[in-house]
């Protein structure tokens, strides 16, 4: 597994883009996932590494978590190269899942979370590698 980007949740999507272009970050890739009722940003450096900005565009999880925490770092996301196998092995291991079968995710990835009390209080997200 390797990382593939840390997920943020802002109130404002345009106003966090341009905040983070300031650190020398570019947007590469914008959209909606309506399944979690958000709206996307990917931005990156001239490397790998991708921060995730998601704002709510109504209920869900995202607004649940600004309205508890307020904007910050919401998860952090590992690429693996079969979810599936990866999430039978977790859960083998005593991994406690909150996705048990891959969803669609952004950019139509297959992507599953695992339950932040495994990870210190972060939440993981893992991202299937094409």
């Amino acid at each position: 597994m390797k990382l593939h980007h840390v997920g943020i949740a802002v109130q404002e999507l345009e106003e966090a883009v341009n905040k983070f272009k300031l650190l020398g970050l570019r947007e590469t890739e914008r959209g909606i996932v309506e399944q979690f009722n958000v709206a996307v940003s990917m931005l990156s450096d001239e490397g790998e590494a991708k921060l995730e900005l998601l704002q709510p565009l109504g209920e869900g999880a995202i607004q649940k978590f600004l309205d508890k925490r307020g904007e910050g770092l919401h998860h952090i996301a590992y690429g693996v190269r079969n979810l599936q196998a990866k999430l039978e092995e977790l859960k083998t291991s005593g991994v406690q899942l909150i996705d048990e079968v891959p969803r669609e995710g952004f950019g139509g990835h297959k992507v599953a979370f695992l339950h932040p009390n495994n990870f210190s209080g972060i939440l993981v997200e893992l991202v299937e590698l094409d």
